[in-house]
């Protein structure tokens, strides 16, 4: 550690030991997650024994100077990850779905904190401990969510857009409760409801403030922008802005400015985080921008329709393609493993193994697991629940469309063959024949059996639109289970704040650390294998074996 008369740090080459620990270490978090994610969707639990292994908890070859760089390193991913979240949000499918969505999250939420009081039983906790264990285990992990559905080729169909529309509520919920969390552990000796009321008081003014910002601020400078591109193609104006260095610096820019003023408001900045990156998303799926041919100063404008220009902004200036060539590399390969490994070295795996952690924390699993695979039951179309009314918006729209259509052939049908009756009053049968009556009895023969197939085909979209399993709600709700970065940040945030109790090694933070792990593991490798059935027993329906259309709506695209 530097003192205060040295004015520069000596330059000194590092040892082999070092050398062959760090290659080692960064190697292994990067090959042992993509193997695990490939087999079992959850490579970060493996990042995260890592970090136990080779930090203080196990070897100690790290060393604490080390750990502390990788904790602060890792906190960078955390931000990355979940900015990387607001910019793969959807806000057209969050509209389609929000009501659903919204049950799903709730539930989510509500069941793990009110289940979490069961410490108190287990483990004589306080309700203050429990509350902390709840809020460590509502979180949804984004990041093993994403990648069981891209895996699964379900991240297009309308479960998936719930599922991942739900996992996102539940997380900004989560990165609130790390504020909160934050604050109870600073004030646990003077509590008060200002301990909790001012995050989310200043979460919730940061999600009106935004939207108003964008919609009157943002969105008429884009418009005035995009006149001034228009008029001058090969201005100096337009050749800045359609460089993707000039939307990375504009993006980080936004994405450093709302976490500074989060942080200083009091809330989370990783809540920041995700605004940033939904507010980037906005920007580029919701308002217009113009198109150019040519590069450089070479620019010439597409004169389409500018409702065509109204679908998204130039691709290689969006938000998502930014971050896939200036951040998803550096994320994936150093930042995110660093994270999840110094979330290891706040694990104290000695102490995990004693007889009365494991029976405790295999119980207070089992009530985690079932509190969010709860989630499912809103995609189980059993009578008396809201999903049997949610969930018939899209077969309702659908078959809108087959009687707009059926009504529409029946009038082309009825101008065939001359009749200008109201249907109420008459069908076509009781229609006088005209004198020349053969070829309208066969015009008329034509079109009921056009009728009578239009109407097979209404049917059969319908009946295979029906959940005909109860697939779908099992995938769902086993896909909420996995807890990931924002449950392990929350509970090593609980306990290094003394809220799980005066040790390091207090049981409360065990067992939770024992559920959020089991739940992790557990959670994607049900997904995986219900995956692999119904695609299993669809593609054997192809072969006049299996049955088709398993997921019924909810793997509709």
């Amino acid at each position: 550690m530097a003192t205060a008369d040295e004015v520069a740090l000596p330059y000194h080459e590092p040892g082999i030991v070092t050398i062959l620990t760090l290659v080692s270490f960064i190697l292994l978090l990067n090959v042992a997650n993509h193997i695990i994610d490939k087999i079992l969707y959850c490579g970060l639990l493996v990042q995260l024994f890592l970090g136990i292994g080779w930090g203080t908890p196990g070897a100690n070859w790290l060393g604490r100077d080390f750990e502390h760089v990788a904790v602060n390193l890792g906190y960078l991913g955390l931000l990355l990850i979940v900015y990387e979240g607001g910019l793969m949000t959807s806000f057209k499918a969050l509209k389609d779905n929000v009501l659903l969505s919204l049950g799903v999250a709730i539930t989510g939420i509500a069941l793990p904190i009110s289940a979490s009081y069961i410490l108190v039983t287990l483990v004589e906790a306080t309700p203050l401990q429990a509350f902390a264990a709840g809020a460590a285990l509502c979180s949804t992990s984004l990041g093993t969510t994403f990648t069981v559905m891209k895996a699964s080729s379900l991240s297009t169909t309308k479960m998936g857009i719930v599922l991942t529309s739900a996992a996102m509520m539940d997380d900004v919920v989560g990165l609130v409760m790390v504020q909160v969390i934050s604050n109870l552990g600073g004030t646990s000796s003077s509590f008060s409801a200002v301990t909790i009321v001012r995050p989310i008081c200043v979460s919730i003014g940061f999600v009106c403030a935004v939207p108003l910002a964008a919609r009157f601020i943002v969105q008429p400078f884009t418009t005035w922008l995009n006149g001034k591109r228009t008029t001058s193609p090969t201005g100096y104006i337009n050749y800045v802005l359609t460089r993707d260095t000039t939307a990375l610096i504009i993006h980080t820019a936004i994405l450093v400015c709302l976490i500074t003023a989060t942080t200083y408001a009091g809330t989370s900045n990783l809540f920041a985080a995700y605004l940033a990156g939904a507010s980037i998303n906005w920007w580029d799926n919701t308002l217009s921008h113009p198109t150019f041919h040519g590069s450089g100063r070479n620019l010439s404008i597409d004169h389409t329709d500018r409702s065509q220009s109204m679908l998204s902004a130039p691709s290689s200036t969006s938000g998502i393609e930014v971050f896939k060539r200036f951040f998803y590399q550096p994320l994936q390969r150093i930042l995110k493993p660093l994270f999840f490994a110094s979330i290891g070295f706040s694990v104290p795996i000695t102490r995990m193994f004693t007889g009365g952690v494991i029976w405790r924390g295999v119980i207070y699993t089992i009530f985690m697991f079932i509190s969010k695979f709860a989630c499912g039951f809103w995609l189980m179309r059993l009578p008396g629940l809201a999903a049997g009314v949610l969930g018939l918006k899209r077969s309702s729209n659908t078959e809108k469309k087959l009687t707009g259509a059926n009504k529409i052939g029946a009038t082309a049908a009825a101008a065939g063959s001359g009749s200008v009756s109201d249907p109420q009053k008459a069908s076509l049968d009781d229609l006088p024949a005209p004198k020349s009556s053969a070829i309208p009895e066969k015009k008329q023969s034509a079109s009921r059996q056009s009728n009578e197939g239009r109407v097979r085909t209404r049917s059969t979209v319908t009946s295979t639109l029906k959940p005909i399993s109860l697939y779908p709600g099992c995938i769902v709700g086993s896909a909420m289970v996995a807890r990931g970065e924002i449950g392990f940040l929350i509970s090593a945030l609980a306990e290094s704040n003394g809220i799980f109790g005066g040790e390091p090694n207090a049981s409360i933070f065990l067992i939770v650390t024992w559920a959020i792990m089991l739940c992790t593991i557990v959670g994607p490798v049900i997904v995986g294998t219900l995956v692999a059935r119904v695609k299993k027993m669809e593609g054997r329906a192809g072969e006049g074996q299996g049955r088709e259309g398993v997921l019924g709506e909810w793997g509709v695209r």
